[in-house]
């Protein structure tokens, strides 16, 4: 029998407020533990809660870059439970008037463009972290993370295949850092996701019987997780091997399987009723305009003019898009040397080997783009050849050094005197007499030996291209 598998995201994305949602405690993440907790945050009866605004101005812009629905007026809920890392026993959340609903995303994969639809997107607190300490067999609780400000995105079941997903997340990642409401750094869990899954025969409409997989932090971990958990999914189905109920279950990557946590809660176990400490907010529509008019350009705005404007190739545009850095790097760049092919062509190839070769990762490279236009300029220009040009990028990247202060300095300007390299041609030559014959006796590989000993000669200060033609030229008429 074929099966089909249905999914549904909850996506858990922290905001980028300096402050928590409710209280002025810093929301930096790697502060030490409890470093960062006050009265409020710790759950402290009697300790009034104060909304930050910016929290709800980023809320918005989530909803604004996910063509979503803006509420005008949005409430905050009570959501009760018990957990070891939730200190007041019930999280602040959005149940009856989120700040967001009905929204899309449109995904690319190879079978074509798809329109994932949203529920809604709901701001709430986050939750502590526990610490588990198997030396000794105990739990810590750092409550840094209480009251950290995150949306919660929530998809309709609208994914079936692994390859949707991480589609999803990808552009769902690229909108979020592009329009600055989350950096979605997922290694430091300020991007989370929930997957819920279920499998049905092909043709059924009625679901099947929904698991969710907590907390998937990597997109490895999701493709894995959801491999598995169809397998097993369908494993019962075919062969009765187990009873499949509605329950909350954990990835663990060192095994490669997933395991049961608890059974999955309903709405109703979780005993809703409205935040009577918080009073309605109310979003005009001026509030809305002035967020929208605060963001960038949305990558695939940018990708419409670097493919169709700027004619830059579809790959390419579509890798820097995918980058907030990469995508600041361009347009800081471009500003300096406007020449988009060039420019674009650095970025992908020199720049990112540069940055790879001192162990900087494309998200943490931190570049002087005028510096780096310098670069390009000189290299285009052949004021100094490729290699140096390389040499200076890794030294801008690394030290910030100025490139022209440091070619002056260094005597590292192209050699154009066209006497002197072929001077440092006959001498190479003659130095190497028998690897001359077999360039004569039609061994061609020999050309990149003797343009290496000329390179060497001139300080690697010439044009290899010039030095490879003047080497023919010589060499032939021996």
């Amino acid at each position: 029998m074929n099966y089909e598998v249905v999914m549904g995201l909850e996506v858990h994305v922290e905001l980028a407020t300096q402050s928590k949602l409710f209280c002025a405690c810093s929301a930096k993440y790697g502060a030490d533990a409890n470093e960062s907790v006050c009265p409020a945050c710790a759950g402290m009866p009697g300790m009034p809660a104060v909304t930050n605004k910016r929290a709800v101005a980023l809320g918005i812009a989530a909803g604004i870059v996910t063509n979503s629905q803006i509420a005008r007026v949005m409430t905050f809920d009570k959501k009760s439970y018990f957990y070891p890392d939730l200190p007041a026993g019930y999280q602040i959340t959005q149940y009856a008037a989120p700040v967001c609903t009905n929204g899309w995303v449109e995904i690319e994969t190879e079978a074509g463009t798809k329109r994932i639809t949203l529920k809604q997107i709901h701001i709430e607190e986050d939750a502590g972290k526990l610490v588990h300490d198997n030396r000794t067999g105990t739990t810590l609780v750092d409550f840094n993370r209480t009251s950290v400000p995150l949306v919660e995105i929530v998809s309709n079941p609208d994914f079936r295949s692994a390859e949707e997903v991480v589609a999803y997340l990808e552009k769902l990642r690229a909108l979020l850092r592009a329009a600055g409401v989350s950096d979605c750094k997922m290694e430091e869990g300020s991007l989370r996701c929930d997957v819920n899954i279920s499998v049905r025969p092909a043709g059924q409409q009625s679901f099947g019987v929904r698991t969710e997989m907590k907390n998937m932090s990597s997109l490895k971990a999701i493709v894995a997780a959801i491999a598995f958990e169809s397998e097993r999914h369908i494993d019962a189905l075919e062969t009765g091997s187990e009873v499949l109920i509605q329950e909350t279950r954990r990835w663990d990557d060192n095994k490669g399987e997933t395991f049961s946590m608890r059974e999955k809660e309903n709405a109703t176990d979780y005993r809703y009723f409205p935040n009577p400490e918080l009073m309605p907010i109310v979003i005009s529509d001026e509030w809305i305009e002035e967020v929208r008019a605060a963001l960038p350009e949305l990558p695939h705005e940018k990708y419409e003019r670097m493919t169709a404007e700027l004619g830059l190739p579809d790959r390419d545009s579509r890798i820097v898009t995918g980058s907030k850095n990469l995508s600041d790097i361009f347009d800081g760049t471009l500003a300096h040397y406007d020449k988009p092919r060039e420019v674009v062509n650095w970025i992908l190839g020199d720049m990112l080997s540069a940055a790879k070769g001192i162990n900087m990762g494309e998200g943490d490279i931190v570049l002087d783009c005028q510096k780096f236009a310098r670069v390009i300029e000189l290299a285009d220009s052949q004021a100094i050849n490729r290699n140096v040009a390389k040499k200076l990028l890794g030294l801008v990247l690394a030290d910030g050094i100025d490139p022209d202060a440091y070619v002056k300095e260094h005597g590292l300007g192209m050699v154009g005197d066209t006497g002197a390299i072929e001077a440092a041609v006959k001498e190479a030559v003659a130095e190497n007499p028998k690897s001359a014959g077999e360039y004569k006796g039609g061994n061609q590989k020999v050309l990149g030996f003797f343009v290496g000993k000329v390179m060497r000669k001139l300080g690697g200060k010439a044009d290899p291209k010039l030095v490879g033609r003047l080497l023919r030229d010589h060499l032939d008429k021996q």
